[in-house]
């Protein structure tokens, strides 16, 4: 399975975490005498070099100046930077509303060219219909204890889907079979969203599989996650969004998704799965 997201932060800690431990060793001094120079405790430098506690921009500067090594601050910084930016809070980016979240996101949607995408719980976003976005924003709207503009929100999210019409971009996206089944708005909003999802499979760009709930599994339900280009990886959480950019995450995360189309089945046999979920809902 993919590294989870706050242990994929973590990672990138202990990354730069080793860096620094290696202009210390490099420098040839002990932490005791590093700590000294930079008039520090020494349980501050073991704290940093363990990733137990994140240094400040003015922490590297110190460090690598002590070490003979400032040539190596900025990159740092950048580093710690990147580490520090990767984990956002949704209440952060939902201040402006959701319509502004759904926007926002638009000019990564239209610079991909090759999206994918693993569904576990919703619909995805690209191929929703306007009522069951509307469900679904409300839901998100209530939970998160926000401003509920989900009606505009869900206009923003299905304007959003005219990137399936442009050439050029490719859409290859998996869902759970119980994605099908999970009811957001009423039985008929859900058997209209299958049929949709059914229309938007006949776009030569859109390659689309479901992995059945009888399957023998090789790995267990994830987290949504979407790779864009090799350029970042977005993953949802119920409190945060990540986004994940460094080129051997990125990796694993296409890894996974491999494996997961590889239990998933598609054309004739994920329409079969989608009728028979819509015959549910029509019940």
């Amino acid at each position: 399975m993919p590294t989870p997201p706050t242990s994929s932060i973590q990672e990138s800690r202990r990354a730069l975490a080793d860096r620094l431990r290696a202009i210390r060793e490099d420098a040839g001094l002990t932490a005791m005498a590093l700590a000294r120079a930079a008039g520090w405790e020494r349980t501050k430098i073991s704290k940093i070099e363990h990733a137990a506690r994140p240094p400040s921009v003015s922490d590297i500067r110190i460090w690598c100046r002590v070490c003979g090594a400032e040539e190596q601050a900025d990159d740092l910084v950048a580093m710690s930077r990147a580490v520090a930016s990767a984990y956002v809070e949704w209440r952060r980016q939902e201040r402006s509303g959701l319509r502004a979240l759904q926007e926002n996101r638009l000019p990564l949607y239209e610079r991909t060219t090759l999206m994918r995408a693993y569904c576990s719980q919703v619909i995805p976003g690209l191929f929703q219909t306007r009522e069951y976005a509307v469900a679904l924003l409300h839901g998100i709207a209530s939970g998160h204890q926000v401003v509920d503009d989900a009606e505009a929100a869900a206009e923003a999210r299905t304007a959003r889907a005219e990137v399936l019409r442009k050439r050029g971009h490719r859409f290859d996206f998996i869902v759970e079979e119980s994605v099908l089944y999970y009811r957001l708005g009423s039985p008929q909003v859900m058997a209209d969203q299958l049929e949709h999802l059914l229309s938007v499979m006949n776009r030569r760009s859109v390659k689309l599989g479901v992995i059945p709930l009888d399957i023998t599994r090789s790995m267990h339900v994830v987290h949504n996650f979407t790779i864009f280009d090799r350029e970042q990886v977005s993953v949802e959480l119920v409190s945060a969004a990540v986004t994940v950019t460094a080129p051997s995450e990125i990796a694993r995360y296409e890894r996974e998704f491999e494996r997961l189309a590889s239990m998933a089945v598609h054309r004739a046999k994920a329409r079969e799965l989608i009728r028979k979920a819509q015959l549910r809902h029509q019940g």
